[in-house]
């Protein structure tokens, strides 16, 4: 056989073994917190939403009595720091959800533009997760919340200025 036919049955060979043993560094175990797929349509300027991660559902009432609420917290530059105003946000959905104990909410983290995609995934996942335990600080049980990144994939405002960015810098909860 020539060079390159050893080489092409090594890589499947390699291939194959990986597709079934899996890969010795995965993690065992869940995740609370979904992260987006790249390359999905996402919702705003990008079309008709995200479709994967688990759903959210919730009564007609609850879905009503949830939109009188402001649906996101804002964060500072670099930051995952619930402030006194996201605080506020927080403790309103806090009492929806105390109040329907049915209720689910799906809490989806987002970044600005700046920085890499991995890190703005990262710290997606830390703005949805810092939402989610604050929920959890007022007795709102982690089954009840599904923390998902969305980094910089989803913007609120397509500016390139602090306006823009300070809009992106986001937790949304959803019902």
């Amino acid at each position: 056989m020539n060079t390159s036919m050893l080489k092409v049955l090594a890589i499947s060979a390699v291939t194959a073994t990986v597709a079934l043993t899996g890969c010795s560094a995965k993690r065992t175990g869940t995740s609370e917190v979904v992260v987006a797929p790249m390359g999905l349509p996402a919702g705003g300027y990008y079309g008709t939403g995200y479709n994967g991660g688990a759903v959210v559902t919730n009564s007609v009432a609850v879905v009503n009595a949830a939109s009188a609420n402001e649906k996101a917290v804002y964060f500072a530059f670099d930051s995952s720091a619930l402030d006194s105003q996201a605080q506020a946000v927080l403790d309103q959905h806090a009492a929806l959800l105390k109040a329907s104990p049915e209720a689910r909410v799906q809490i989806s983290g987002h970044t600005d533009e700046r920085g890499s995609r991995e890190y703005n995934m990262a710290l997606g996942e830390r703005r949805a997760k810092a939402a989610q335990s604050y929920l959890g600080s007022q007795g709102i049980s982690a089954s009840r919340t599904e923390a998902i990144s969305f980094g910089e994939d989803q913007p609120a405002a397509m500016g390139h200025d602090e306006a823009s960015w300070a809009l992106n810098r986001r937790a949304e909860l959803s019902y």
